[in-house]
């Protein structure tokens, strides 16, 4: 009878986890501690915005980020796509505590991280995140004229 509350405990524990996993899994989150650098990236940043994908080789997701976050940076000006191969740059992997692939992280025009997210990220979510790292452009009105101006006096 012990063996069935083991294994009962084992089925609930992994379906909890499963849960949490799936709740979690692909979601953008805020993350505004870290800055990165053109060196740190092994590229240039975008002007508006830069979506870094970390991956591996054997990663399956990995390559399904890459072809979403292609398209974004494909259709928003201003926004780069840099992929980094996670086995070749192990120091920054561990200092931006990136424990799985694909890790996206989307920084701003002057590389700050603003969202972090694991796993396939879906679209939706990622145009949201550059939302919020794009700063909106600045519009400048035309000086308004006097009446003496309009009048031609």
């Amino acid at each position: 009878m012990t063996g069935w509350w083991v294994l009962l405990g084992a089925l609930a524990l992994g379906t909890m986890i499963g849960v949490v996993r799936l709740r979690r899994d692909g979601r953008l989150r805020e993350k505004p501690d870290d800055r990165l650098s053109a060196d740190d990236i092994g590229g240039e940043l975008g002007r508006r915005a830069t979506l870094v994908q970390f991956s591996t080789a054997f990663c399956q997701p990995c390559r399904a980020t890459r072809r979403i976050l292609t398209e974004i940076a494909g259709m928003v000006p201003g926004v780069t796509h840099v992929e980094i191969d996670a086995e070749s740059r192990l120091d920054l992997v561990r200092s931006l505590n990136v424990l799985r692939t694909p890790t996206v992280l989307v920084l701003d025009a002057s590389g700050g991280v603003v969202k972090r997210g694991t796993g396939l990220p879906r679209k939706a979510d990622v145009i949201a995140a550059l939302g919020t790292a794009v700063e909106p452009p600045r519009l400048t009105l035309p000086k308004e004229t006097s009446t003496e101006d309009r009048d031609g006096m």
